[in-house]
């Protein structure tokens, strides 16, 4: 299993004021712009076998100011579908829920274009990523990219360990970073987290 490289796209104006951001198509601020482009640097030293970026345009600006030219477009690495939360910020959730928290307790149910996810259906999405990247770079020495959201990334990372979709909540996620899911005597680890380049 070959190094996984994570990015998680750079800023955007619902990011930044905690709008659980999933199906909504918001563009990059230009400090996200800058995130990304101070990433270019360490993607540009990387041996790249395959890059996967999601089909919103905020990963998919920020794969291109990275400086990925020849990517795959994955559905699956979409954020996750919040429903009924769409656009709403924890602290609002939490005023008529106050224990409520993602990574456990999932969303409420939403349109039915975006009926929203439960933790266990993100981590499903997040095992046939996995599952597409390992056939990628198999046998190869060449690392896989993906340029994707920050919650999805987490439960990502979390299956990549061998853990439940809601060990998510362990790791934090900035947006505009990169990180790096290696191995140690052939098991999965951290090998690098949130690794920004001052802006």
């Amino acid at each position: 299993m070959g190094d996984l490289f994570l990015v998680r796209h750079g800023e955007t104006s619902w990011s930044r004021s905690g709008r659980h951001t999933g199906s909504t198509d918001v563009p990059l601020t230009d400090r996200g712009r800058a995130q990304a482009r101070a990433l270019a640097p360490l993607i540009g030293s990387l041996r790249i076998g395959a890059a996967f970026v999601s089909p919103l345009q905020r990963a998919r600006e920020t794969a291109e100011l990275v400086g990925l030219r020849e990517v795959r477009l994955d559905q699956d690495l979409r954020e996750w579908d919040y429903g009924g939360y769409e656009g709403v910020t924890t602290a609002e959730i939490q005023r008529t829920r106050p224990d409520w928290f993602l990574f456990t307790d999932g969303v409420t149910p939403g349109p039915p274009e975006h009926p929203g996810e439960t933790p266990e259906q993100v981590g499903e999405r997040a095992d046939r990523v996995l599952a597409a990247v390992d056939a990628a770079i198999a046998g190869a020495e060449e690392c896989a990219v993906l340029v994707a959201h920050g919650h999805f990334l987490r439960v990502l990372t979390a299956r990549r360990l061998g853990l439940a979709p809601s060990a998510g909540a362990l790791f934090q996620l900035a947006t505009g970073t990169l990180c790096r899911l290696g191995t140690e005597h052939g098991r999965p680890v951290i090998a690098a987290w949130n690794v920004s380049p001052a802006t």
